[in-house]
């Protein structure tokens, strides 16, 4: 088996390739792969068996006046790849997001409820779902996730490490909830998903259980021996972005179960492992 990634400098792409290591593995950042572009996605793809798409526009805020940008990395982007993947006989793994629900449920999200995005990220990744779907749909995996950290790349628990090194007290809202996971867990759970051959379709990659964004930091704080009391609670008011932030983004893995999978273990318990291994720091 010969392994694509697209976007493999990135936080995910990194621990994908840890995920790989040993197997025929090529990754390839945006410098290296424009997917924009569809005759190099073709070119890049031809003669592997399976292609990762972990490259992303993440810049949520900035999507909002750079829609056009988003959309044409985030959908055009998987679609070429869909496409490249589709003539090269490989199987595609599109990685998707929580927002694009409008995060107004109040229990997890099942794989196949409808796409409802609040803002331009959202129907960027939208998109991007909808265009595998058209052109590869029967070689295709599209795994949303949500909340991610890992060793590589800015994200929420590096954040808060370099807050607590400055200030005594650190406010996070406590009224959006969803599921903090481990970039690591993600990668090795894709793999597991290739290896098992498993039915294509709709996956939900987060670690199991919810919590608040305060919840979250409350965590990270505790497990890198500071006191989580520094941590205080306030709401969505306080934190106005350009974005819109789903109020709640836990998503369901009844498919994991279906396919014959474990879903992922409980997000605290990959936080503690993830400290413990050096993925979780300051810097």
């Amino acid at each position: 088996m010969r392994y694509l990634i697209a976007g493999g400098r990135g936080m995910l792409g990194t621990d994908l390739g840890e995920a790989l290591a040993g197997r025929d593995v090529t990754s390839l950042g945006s410098a290296e792969l424009d997917i924009t572009d569809l005759d190099a996605a073709v070119d890049a793809a031809s003669g592997y068996d399976v292609v990762i798409n972990a490259a992303g526009y993440v810049k949520v805020d900035d999507a909002e006046t750079h829609e056009a940008e988003a959309t044409a990395v985030n959908g055009r982007g998987a679609q070429n790849l869909a496409i490249a993947a589709r003539e090269a006989g490989a199987r595609l793994v599109q990685v998707s997001t929580d927002y694009v629900f409008d995060g107004r449920a109040t229990s997890p999200y099942a794989e196949n409820t409808p796409l409802a995005p609040l803002g331009a990220y959202g129907r960027s990744k939208a998109e991007g779902e909808r265009l595998v779907l058209s052109e590869h749909a029967a070689g295709s995996y599209i795994v949303r996730t949500a909340w991610l950290y890992g060793r590589g790349g800015g994200n929420f628990a590096r954040t808060m490490l370099n807050l607590a090194a400055s200030r005594p007290q650190v406010s996070v809202v406590d009224d959006q909830f969803g599921q903090p996971t481990w970039t690591l867990d993600l990668a090795r759970q894709i793999v597991a998903l290739l290896d098992a051959d498993a039915p294509t379709g709709l996956y939900h990659g987060t670690n199991s259980g919810e919590t608040s964004w305060c919840g979250f930091a409350k965590a990270v704080f505790a497990e890198a021996g500071l006191d989580p009391e520094r941590v205080t609670a306030t709401d969505s008011a306080a934190f106005v972005r350009p974005a819109p932030r789903p109020a709640y983004s836990v998503l369901g893995h009844d498919a994991w179960t279906a396919a014959g999978l474990a879903p992922m273990r409980p997000w605290r318990e990959a936080l503690s492992a993830a400290v413990a291994s050096g993925a979780v720091s300051a810097g």
